[in-house]
């Protein structure tokens, strides 16, 4: 009689462990749920990681627990291959790759992969590996990334643009000179001086869905705006471009902005426009993952982090869809979250739900 009340109870504890939402990132080793909770092992006394390697254990002998002081406190130590009580390999990571960040911003000059790795304690191909996985791009690009932005604040401080140059790190011009087109939009001098001398067509076009705003550089479309009335948008062009030249513009452009009103009235037809992107090599990374989503079709934030490379950087790729400038080019209404709501949209979430429900009809 004991044996078979011994046999249900233990029916029973098996049951409770797997009808617990936890054991299916226990039995997964989800990484992703280290430091959410722990759990332990009663025929061996210790407490783990959800990741932990070990053998899954029989359900009837698991036990959930919040955190390391409630395992411990139910008498449990902890494990020596998963070490629950110290930083899971996660969090050692992010934290190299942060100490790796703040010595690419120190450095006059961009260090080489090598020598990151060597100061991270890891080959060149792992640290790699993993400084993508944390931040979204290559060391590389960060470096890069980083001197583009110190360019554009030396250039707005020092007396020439040589300064600016030598100062963002860069040791000639011409190195810089032959990527400054796509960092700074312009060439390094019309940038210092706030856009001047470079010339933006606009103009502004009526949907049903409100004014839409079509700029134009000469290396194609850098801005589509959406709102209520036409001269906040305006005033925001003016924003982006403070000393550039904006130019109404003539009959042959209004045939840009009646494109991109007749796409937003009728998705079917399609929009193909050049365009001026700009921004950092993750945005545009982002963006050009927004432009691969089908129309009539949505995608999750998390959805991009992953077609991108990036599983971890959900957050930087919301950012990067919320400084989207080229509505309906750059499909950002097309990014929902993981349970399918609309979230923020730049444009308005009654644009957005508009928009995504004229394509799901075309």
């Amino acid at each position: 009689m004991s044996l078979l009340r011994n046999k249900v109870s233990k029916v029973e504890l098996a049951t409770a462990t797997t009808n617990d939402a936890r054991w299916l990132s226990l039995v997964a080793k989800d990484a992703a749920a280290d430091g959410t909770f722990f759990y332990s092992v009663k025929t061996t006394g210790v407490y783990c990681r959800p990741s932990c390697a070990a053998r899954p254990a029989r359900p009837e002998n698991v036990q959930f627990h919040a955190t390391i002081e409630d395992a411990e406190k139910d008498g449990f130590r902890a494990c020596k291959r998963c070490k629950p009580n110290e930083p899971s390999m996660v969090e050692q990571h992010a934290a190299t790759v942060a100490k790796a960040c703040r010595f690419i911003e120190r450095s006059e000059e961009a260090p080489g992969l090598e020598e990151l790795a060597a100061r991270a304690g890891m080959s060149a191909f792992y640290f790699h590996r993993v400084f993508k996985a944390i931040t979204g791009v290559t060391p590389k690009n960060y470096a890069t990334a980083h001197r583009s932005k110190r360019v554009r604040i030396q250039l707005k401080r020092t007396g020439t643009v040589t300064e600016a140059i030598y100062g963002a790190g860069y040791n000639s011009n011409g190195r810089f000179y032959e990527i400054s087109n796509e960092v700074l939009g312009m060439t390094p001098t019309n940038f210092r001086a706030g856009g001047a001398h470079a010339e933006i067509r606009f103009a502004i076009g009526e949907s049903s869905l409100g004014s839409i705003l079509v700029a134009r550089s000469d290396r194609g479309v850098c801005a589509i705006l959406m709102g209520d009335a036409p001269d906040p948008l305006i005033r925001d062009l003016q924003d982006r471009f403070p000393r550039a030249n904006l130019i109404g513009g003539d009959g042959d452009f209004e045939q840009h902005v009646a494109k991109v009103v007749g796409f937003v009235e009728a998705p079917a037809i399609g929009l193909d426009l050049p365009l001026d992107v700009r921004g950092t090599a993750f945005q545009q990374r982002v963006w050009q993952a927004l432009r691969e989503i089908p129309s009539g079709s949505t995608a999750s934030y998390t959805d991009i982090a992953n077609r991108i490379g990036s599983p971890k950087s959900v957050r930087a790729v919301a950012q990067a869809c919320g400084a989207n400038a080229l509505a309906v080019a750059i499909p950002c209404h097309r990014v929902v979250r993981n349970d399918g709501d609309l979230s923020g949209y730049r444009w308005g979430v009654e644009r957005k739900r508009e928009l995504l429900d004229r394509e799901a009809r075309a």
